[in-house]
């Protein structure tokens, strides 16, 4: 039975892109919308971001497919930040995105005088949590809301029965999540059981804390942070796979992945996964059910630090955390981008990890297949022969044997992983 003649609408499937190379991918595997930051003015300033002429150019690739993008403006600004914004916000209107996100209500009513025609999207950074909050925004002009992160399924649909039709809800259902969200931090409640979301908060973000190793008791070593990070806040990776009726039955209308930092074979595989779950499903439960271990299989063929649901079943116990390292499960290696064929059998690729003639790697494809070739040959740009390619960003051409496409991405199993 077909989910839409039962009156459930498709969810919109929203997926980062760092780069203009990645927001094709992101289009050619399967997202309805891609959500993009710019130079300034996101929460993802290390990002390697859009310049106006990429991000006109991905809008205008987008759209030429009938596709979305989205632009953040999401940070929380200060007084110096006010007149950038203004002229960013100028900019943005002859670019044309189909939405901006934003959280601060300064920003917001910067967007709505600059571009009034603009549609605007409330960050989850607004902390949206109630539908309360959702009205308000609407009230306000907003066209979309970003739930918290900390919310149920049961809250999420609450919500939905309480806010109008038009409102949309957006949900991230894939990705990392953070320890604290927005100042939404869990410490207060796990050690006194006064909760900081609810005003009693006890303020032990300030305590002076130490660690024990079992082995030296007594010894009391200092809680440090190093450039690879601490362990003891490290969240599993979200993803609800598993879970799309759910979602469809909250009334999600827009099923949002993080990882606006990630690698084009990561926005390739989470993409591609998530677009044959949700048709599956809208086209027959049954067979969506039957295909789970399918998802499950292709989604961990992108690199993630384990899975959790996160808070879509309730609070999250101590197994949503990872307590020994901060490292990635790792299954397959990124190798590139099949770009224009250059002569029978060869196909040009900036190599993004080492490969030889010979290897045994996987070719995915945008339409689902995933086909499993060995390397015949390889040469660089003069057409001198190569066994190996083993410098970052070198420009090659690969024979594989078979007839390759243009955005076929390469990737190769790992013998072993880090699980």
């Amino acid at each position: 039975m077909i989910m839409e003649d039962l009156g459930y609408k498709k969810p919109e499937l929203l997926i980062p892109a760092s780069n203009l190379e990645v927001l094709k991918i992101a289009v050619l595997y399967g997202a309805d919308a891609i959500y993009i930051g710019g130079e300034m003015y996101g929460l993802r300033a290390k990002a390697k971001n859009f310049s106006p002429e990429d991000m006109k150019a991905g809008i205008e690739f987008a759209h030429a497919r009938g596709k979305k993008v989205y632009v953040t403006a999401n940070i929380t600004a200060h007084n110096e930040d006010l007149s950038g914004i203004r002229k960013y916000f100028e900019e943005l209107k002859e670019i044309k995105p189909d939405a901006v996100i934003i959280s601060d209500p300064g920003v917001f009513e910067i967007a709505q005088e600059v571009a009034p025609d603009m549609e605007l999207h409330i960050s989850t950074q607004a902390n949206n949590v109630n539908y309360a909050t959702y009205r308000f925004w609407h009230r306000l002009g907003a066209k979309r809301v970003v739930s918290a992160r900390e919310l149920s399924l049961d809250e999420i649909k609450q919500i939905r029965d309480n806010i109008p039709e038009d409102l949309e809800i957006e949900t991230f259902v894939h990705g990392a999540m953070c320890m604290a969200h927005s100042g939404r931090c869990l410490l207060s409640n796990y050690f006194t059981g006064r909760d900081a979301n609810r005003g009693a908060c006890t303020h032990p973000c300030r305590w002076k804390y130490y660690l024990v190793e079992e082995t030296r008791p007594g010894e009391y070593l200092p809680v440090e942070e190093n450039e690879r990070g601490t362990y003891i806040f490290n969240s599993k990776d979200l993803c609800m796979i598993e879970y799309i009726p759910h979602l469809v039955d909250a009334g999600i209308n827009s099923l949002k992945v993080e990882g606006r930092m990630k690698t084009a074979l990561y926005v390739a595989s989470v993409a591609r996964t998530y677009r044959k779950a949700i048709d599956d499903f809208f086209e027959n439960p049954a067979l969506y059910e039957k295909n789970i271990p399918y998802y499950k299989e292709e989604i961990s063929k992108c690199t993630y630090r384990q899975f959790t649901t996160g808070f879509f079943f309730g609070k999250p116990d101590s197994d949503a955390q990872i307590y020994d390292n901060n490292t990635y499960v790792k299954e397959y290696t990124y190798l590139g981008i099949i770009g224009e064929k250059k002569e029978e059998g060869y196909y040009r690729l900036e190599q993004r990890n080492k490969f030889s003639v010979g290897d045994e790697i996987e070719v995915m494809k945008p339409d689902g297949r995933n086909l499993l070739l060995t390397v015949k040959g390889i040469h660089d740009e003069n057409g001198t022969e190569m066994e190996s390619c083993p410098h970052p960003k070198q420009v090659i051409y690969v024979n594989l044997g078979e007839g390759l496409e243009e955005n076929d991405i390469l990737r190769r199993k790992e013998e072993e992983t880090n699980k």
